[in-house]
């Protein structure tokens, strides 16, 4: 099997097991973060009512390298749900390493005010 296909099924593997053990409710929604080749994207969701209720990107941010382009994106959300009066959420790292860029995104919707 390809290498890159081989990385990519442990990925939904793991993002499989996450998804059965948490989910966003109206109280508590589901901060989901997705890691692509050009950027990252963030979204607030409620799995109850299957509604996004704020989203993200890195192209939304002009300067910087993709490392502060993570941590900028962890405040952006977090601010963008504070004006939707959500202050607790749950992480959701789509299957991907808790390091890096993920983990960036993490750290700057903490600074932004987010709990998780």
């Amino acid at each position: 099997m390809n290498k890159s296909i081989q990385k990519q099924n442990n990925r939904m593997r793991r993002q499989k097991r996450i998804r059965a053990k948490i989910s966003g409710t109206a109280n508590r929604p589901r901060l989901s973060v997705f890691r692509s080749n050009r950027g990252l994207y963030a979204q607030v969701i409620d799995d109850k009512a299957g509604k996004t209720i704020v989203s993200a990107h890195t192209k939304e941010i002009k300067k910087g390298t993709l490392m502060d382009k993570a941590a900028e994106l962890g405040k952006l959300i977090a601010k963008k749900a504070s004006e939707q009066k959500i202050a607790k959420v749950v992480f959701d790292r789509a299957g991907f390493i808790y390091t890096g860029k993920i983990k960036a995104v993490a750290d700057g919707a903490r600074a932004g005010g987010l709990h998780f």
